[in-house]
């Protein structure tokens, strides 16, 4: 796909021709009434066009759903004064939507006036990696608390239960022992609540898995506990290879995730399961060469704004009945096998996305670097 360049560089086949070709920045010229005249393969790349195709229409045109930056530029060519915008949210065709920093420069043309160059830099990836990074970190520092925690409530549960067994053997009256056993049923019950808030401390026994196999055993225990009502469909690429993992941990996460969207459409609605590969792609501050992804995606009411900020968190729940740790032990799980659970929410569409590196030796990295870091 090669690009229409400006008329006006006076470079079009020299070497900074070819900087601008190879360069990752979008970029973009337009003459005194707003058209296109000139957009490099990096900017055909970001707006998923043509040159030949876009190459002399108006902005407005290329930007239907970004009215305010067509009106930003309309001043700048009035102006001529430059400006930098940074974190600007751009509604692109095909309900596309991007996030860009830009710098608009004004350039003197005295053979067909006024024109602007725009440069466009996509920064969400840049954007999640730091979100991946700090939410990696919280969760981090949240297990070193619970733990903490955790080991400060099972040492006076054990004094408790022993002294309650203690004083079973010294009762004759079995009405007395009724209390004895109530007091040991309540503190193993907290116990088992504790040693789930924290998670399990065994690590992943790894093997070779069909995610898809997993993900299939999920979608039948799933539609044996609600038969009526809802509706799972299923999009995979078959071309995946296997994953080294552990089989029933993987099961546990996903179950948790598709029991959490069941659960917020009570039971009446429709999952879809994906699975795709990323290449290139980043999980906490590792680049990985191949990465698995995993989608689950429901039309349920989605989650409540004020709760999105804490979903992974234990305890936190939007059900009066809900426990609150089944997203927290999905989490937990994938990072032990390296990779991450991210989501995003609104009504009628909550998508939940796994990632696990399929890179040899990389399992767990991610974690037990962000792990060391918290001591």
């Amino acid at each position: 796909m090669k690009s229409i360049r400006p008329d006006n560089t006076g470079m079009s086949n020299g070497p900074s021709q070819r900087i601008l070709d190879n360069l990752t920045t979008a970029v973009l010229t337009f003459d005194g009434a707003l058209r296109l005249t000139s957009i490099n393969p990096a900017g055909e790349m970001l707006f998923e066009v043509s040159s030949k195709k876009v190459v002399g229409q108006p902005l407005a045109s290329l930007l239907p759903h970004s009215q305010r930056l067509v009106k930003t530029l309309k001043q700048t060519l009035e102006s001529r004064h430059p400006f930098t915008a940074r974190g600007v949210r751009l509604a692109l065709p095909g309900a596309r939507a991007i996030t860009v920093d830009c710098t608009v420069t004004p350039l003197p043309d005295g053979a067909r006036g006024d024109s602007l160059l725009v440069e466009l830099t996509q920064i969400d990836r840049l954007l999640r990696l730091a979100r991946d990074e700090s939410m990696l970190d919280r969760q981090a520092a949240n297990r070193a608390v619970m733990r903490g925690l955790a080991h400060e409530v099972k040492n006076p549960l054990g004094g408790l239960r022993g002294a309650a067994q203690l004083l079973e053997q010294e009762l004759t009256d079995k009405e007395l022992k009724e209390y004895t056993r109530i007091i040991i049923h309540e503190a193993d019950r907290l116990r088992n609540l504790v040693d789930r808030m924290i998670g399990s401390h065994q690590l992943p026994k790894r093997n070779p898995v069909n995610v898809h196999e997993v993900l299939e055993h999920v979608r039948k225990l799933i539609l044996v506990e609600v038969p009526v009502g809802l509706s799972i469909e299923r999009n995979y690429d078959p071309s995946l290879p296997e994953l080294l993992a552990d089989r029933e941990q993987l099961i546990q996460a996903v179950l948790n995730i598709v029991r959490n969207s069941v659960q917020a459409m009570d039971s009446q609605g429709t999952i879809r399961m994906r699975t795709r590969i990323e290449r290139q792609f980043t999980i906490g501050n590792r680049r990985h060469r191949l990465t698995l992804r995993i989608e689950i995606e429901d039309n349920g009411p989605g989650i409540p704004e004020e709760l999105q900020e804490h979903i992974f968190y234990p305890m936190v729940t939007g059900r009066a009945d809900g426990t609150g740790l089944g997203l927290s032990i999905a989490q937990d799980i994938i990072n032990r096998h390296g990779g991450l659970i991210e989501f995003s929410s609104r009504p009628r569409h909550t998508l939940f996305t796994i990632y696990l590196p399929l890179d040899a030796g990389s399992h767990g990295a991610g974690t037990a670097a962000t792990e060391k870091r918290h001591g």
